[in-house]
């Protein structure tokens, strides 16, 4: 059993409130997934269940972790970056169980993990692995530690379908506790029976939790009628009070307009007309008592709003926007052939997406095309890497990054659009390093609207988006004027978004079926 009790977290640069009187119990055979939009703090709460001192370099924390005699196993969003510079081997070698592993165990582990044979004696350094090898190795390395309960920060990031589709067959069968934060909707769907949502209203002043024992798709459902409901009670309350107030108001100002006007002749009438004011009065006091307990409208946090394009991003239809090959592709270092024969062209406002194995080349290939289009005057490109630190200024405010002129006007219109991306005042002023992974890739998503680029080149553009971002985002791809080139594994954005599907292999780019 894992039991978290009465858990308060407040941010130290800017006192905001991450978690308020929390509370949670967890027992086996619960899949737990926490879902929340970007910077609410699920990897804070993670984090501090994992080990309570993580946080304090930034947060202040005061509650309860029950934990007895379970053993924490725990998967970080980001590999740290220690462990970049290790080698493989040296890297499985942290685990004490590693060495006592069979060759039929390890064999397993790389046939679930669709990874060579000899993966675990790499002299390769972790931080040049793919996202989704660097996400395997960790798993691997978790799962040798024979933990009991998986704290799993983001575990669908950058793995391929095939891993990802292991990852929930894995989370089914898992006869222990698992909580996992995730943006992969369709992970969510298929593996968790307890939500745990974590929101900011009020402009981000007030945090609130639900704990849902329940599937996700119910969940939503259930939560959608529910603030349906809270609506239209409260909005018939309102038109109640409306009437009653209205009514309330005419019986005053005839009373009123009676005691100025009344004759001497009618003085016997006055003390009768203030018995009726006073009774008046009374009645609005109590009416406003009642009020207190009126059926409130629904407060829940709001989805992003966002566009990207415009017109002038169009693309004929017939304009080719890039006819490429390329004989053979290499690793970044030279030292590995990747595929070979590759031929992609794109016409028109196509929006295709590469998918593939992790470690097949797929962002190899995107930065070569990137490169292609970015230097080309006769489109506007812009490039979303899978890093975003390759192109961020971490030590920049977002305000500062986006802004390109320095005019006030300027710096007013981008504040506008942080704040329609749930950016507060503070977070505005905060160093791009202390922002979560989504709110990163808010800043670059707006910098490209901010570009008029009628080209988008997106590696892995919903990995960092909470389920509830992610409908906003994908439904903001697809209307995109433009053309689209991205890698992804999120298989609805495959599917919603993309006109187009290539599998890269070792012989080069195979179209795929595709149901859009």
């Amino acid at each position: 059993m894992l039991q978290i009790k009465n858990l308060n977290i407040t941010h130290k640069k800017d006192l905001r409130v991450i978690l308020q009187d929390f509370s949670l119990v967890l027992n086996d055979g619960d899949k737990a997934a926490v879902i929340g939009e970007e910077g609410n703090g699920k990897s804070t709460l993670l984090k501090w269940i994992y080990d309570t001192e993580m946080i304090e370099n930034y947060a202040e924390a005061q509650g309860e972790r029950i934990i007895n005699k379970e053993r924490l196993g725990y998967l970080p969003q980001e590999l740290p970056s220690n462990e970049k510079e290790e080698t493989i081997y040296e890297f499985f070698l942290q685990e004490p169980g590693f060495s006592e592993l069979t060759s039929k165990e390890m064999g397993k582990y790389t046939k679930d993990f669709h990874l060579p044979l000899d993966f675990f004696y790499g002299d390769q350094k972790m931080g040049t692995l793919s996202g989704g090898e660097k996400i395997k190795a960790q798993m691997i390395r978790l799962m040798m530690s024979q933990p009991t309960v998986l704290l799993l920060d983001e575990p669908s990031n950058d793995i391929d379908i095939e891993t990802l589709k292991w990852l929930e067959n894995m989370i089914l069968k898992w006869p222990h506790i698992v909580l996992y934060i995730s943006h992969d909707e369709t992970l969510i769907e298929n593996t968790a029976n307890t939500i745990i949502h974590i929101e900011q209203i009020r402009r981000k002043t007030t945090s609130r939790y639900t704990v849902a024992h329940m599937p996700y798709l119910q969940y939503k459902q259930e939560r959608l009628n529910q603030f349906e409901k809270q609506e239209q009670l409260a909005l018939n309350d309102r038109r109640k009070k409306k009437i009653r107030d209205e009514k309330l108001r005419r019986i005053e100002q005839s009373v009123t307009h009676k005691l100025d006007n009344i004759s001497r002749a009618e003085r016997g009438a006055d003390s009768h007309l203030k018995k009726k004011m006073k009774s008046v009065k009374s009645m609005g006091k109590r009416f406003e008592r009642e009020d207190e307990n009126m059926t409130q409208l629904p407060e829940q946090e709001e989805a992003i709003f966002f566009k990207l394009g415009d017109k002038g991003s169009a693309i004929p239809a017939g304009k080719t926007v890039i006819e490429y090959s390329l004989d053979a592709l290499y690793t970044p270092d030279g030292q590995r052939l990747l595929s070979t024969d590759i031929h992609l062209q794109i016409c028109g406002s196509q929006k295709i997406c590469i998918i593939g194995t992790n470690g097949a080349g797929k962002t190899t290939l995107l930065r070569k095309i990137a490169e292609e289009l970015l230097s080309r005057e006769d489109i506007h490109a812009e490039y979303m890497p899978q890093n975003y630190e390759d192109l961020l200024n971490l030590q920049m405010t977002p305000v500062d990054y986006l802004d390109r002129s320095g005019d006030k006007q300027e710096r007013t219109r981008i504040r506008t659009f942080l704040g329609s991306l749930k950016y507060t005042a503070d977070e505005m002023d905060h160093p791009i390093a202390q922002l979560s992974g989504g709110q990163k890739a808010k800043v670059l998503l707006l910098k490209m609207s901010l570009s008029g680029a009628n080209i988008l080149i997106l590696d892995e553009p919903t990995r960092n988006f909470s389920p509830l971002s992610g409908p906003v985002i994908r439904r903001m791809l697809t209307q995109f004027p433009g053309a689209i080139i991205s890698i992804s594994h999120d298989r609805k954005f495959i599917n919603e978004v993309c006109t187009t599907v290539y599998k890269l292999t070792e012989h080069g780019l195979e179209k795929i079926a595709h149901s859009n």
